[in-house]
């Protein structure tokens, strides 16, 4: 048997990955699906009956993404991840989605000799990032409740993902990081322009959480160019714009052929207190 790096769900005992199953010493079992994944979402952690992403959401990010229209993010990631940790290192790619970053900060990990492991609510996202993470070991789970033990982790990634500052805490270990990527004030200031009359830049504030010291701050920006309408839809729709956006602005964004982008993203390191 293979000692998972999740843990049960329901009475928080180590989990051990065997032929089909994940299972815990108390009896508790959690099947592997055909693509790799488990489900370790209690019931009573739901909020809906199908939590998280959408399909439409999921598969507007798999086009956008695949497109390697942020692969200098994807870059910055790994190298900050390689920065940031030792020899056999575990990483926890938290709010993982469809695993476009994950597969490469696994790819990283591993070459460490490490162990990467994925969750995210929604069970469509969770599939894809099983099948591009062959390395990892990715489930269904909500970042409010990890099924991670205390002190497991040597780096906790969030990238554009709900923030769990208290269970980030929880399971990493002393002196352990967490890597958060927030947008820039100008992220996608050009695709804010057509969608909105008066677009605003986003906030920018220097936050404190418990548990953590700031560590360090990494801008980066850089831009491209969208030269179809499918590619300009795609990015509209894996944003939150696309559920606030008023319909002449969505009439203005339909119209286009082409989009010049400016990406600007603040990548923050935290560092947990002993």
């Amino acid at each position: 048997m293979n000692q998972s790096l999740f843990i049960c769900p329901i009475c928080r005992r180590a989990l051990y990955r065997e032929m089909g199953a994940y299972r815990c010493e108390a009896g508790h079992s959690f099947d592997i699906a055909r693509e790799g994944y488990v489900n370790l979402l209690p019931a009573n952690q739901k909020h809906s009956g199908a939590p998280g992403d959408d399909r439409e959401m999921v598969n507007a990010r798999t086009r956008f993404l695949d497109g390697g229209w942020y692969a200098p993010l994807r870059e910055c990631l790994c190298e900050t991840a390689a920065l940031h940790t030792p020899d056999k290192p575990v990483l926890i790619d938290s709010g993982c989605g469809e695993g476009y970053y994950t597969a490469a900060l696994s790819t990283e990990i591993s070459a460490k000799k490490g162990r990467t492991a994925g969750i995210d609510l929604s069970k469509t996202a969770v599939k894809r990032a099983s099948r591009r993470c062959p390395q990892a070991e990715i489930g269904v789970a909500s970042v409010y409740h990890l099924p991670l033990k205390d002190a497991c982790a040597d780096v906790v990634v969030d990238c554009f993902s709900p923030l769990a500052e208290k269970e980030f805490c929880r399971i990493l270990k002393p002196e352990g990081f967490f890597i958060y990527v927030v947008p820039g004030r100008q992220h996608l200031w050009e695709l804010k322009e057509i969608l909105y009359e008066r677009p605003y830049e986003n906030e920018v504030r220097e936050e404190t959480y418990e548990g953590f010291k700031q560590h360090v701050t990494v801008p980066l920006e850089f831009r491209f160019r969208l030269e179809n309408p499918e590619d300009i839809s795609a990015l509209f729709h894996m944003t939150p714009y696309a559920w606030k956006t008023p319909k002449n602005g969505v009439e203005r964004l339909a119209k286009l052929e082409a989009l010049d982008v400016t990406a600007q993203f603040r990548v923050l390191i935290y560092q947990k207190k002993r």
